[in-house]
């Protein structure tokens, strides 16, 4: 018993397995929103990629700040411009996650969630050094 506690300790207190855990629930909220949109609200499976990307987005700015960076502002004007750094950088993984989205589904045929989860991957990985060197910096 003492080992997995141990365990627990050591996974808990990398940066990594938190981001991972955060960057899982972040996809999970991206999924969701994505599905209410497009499958029982019957959105338009582009629209409805931008606006849960966007929501994901929010979710993981709080998250990542918290939880897995611990990361400290001082003022309004400095988490700002902290946000603005998140923001920009999660939209240069969006224009992946939306390129991806669309080709896989509309010119490959792949299905909607298929294409959703293959690209959840790459951005996962690409957000995780964004937010690490340019977003988060001197965190841990």
């Amino acid at each position: 018993m003492k080992r997995v506690v141990e365990w627990i300790k050591k996974l808990y207190y990398s940066e990594t397995m938190r981001y991972l855990v955060v960057g899982g629930c972040t996809t999970l909220v991206n999924l969701i929103v994505f599905y209410i949109l497009c499958d029982v609200c019957g959105m338009n499976v582009t629209l409805g990629n931008v606006i849960s990307i966007i929501v994901a987005i929010l979710f993981a700015y709080v998250a990542n700040k918290i939880f897995v960076f611990s990361s400290k502002t001082h003022g309004f004007r400095e988490m700002f411009m902290e946000f603005c750094r998140f923001v920009g950088g999660r939209l240069s993984t969006m224009a992946i996650e939306v390129g991806g989205v669309y080709l896989m589904y509309n010119i490959m045929g792949q299905p909607k969630m298929l294409a959703k989860l293959i690209t959840q991957v790459i951005v996962i990985i690409g957000n995780y050094f964004i937010s690490k060197f340019l977003v988060f910096r001197g965190s841990e």
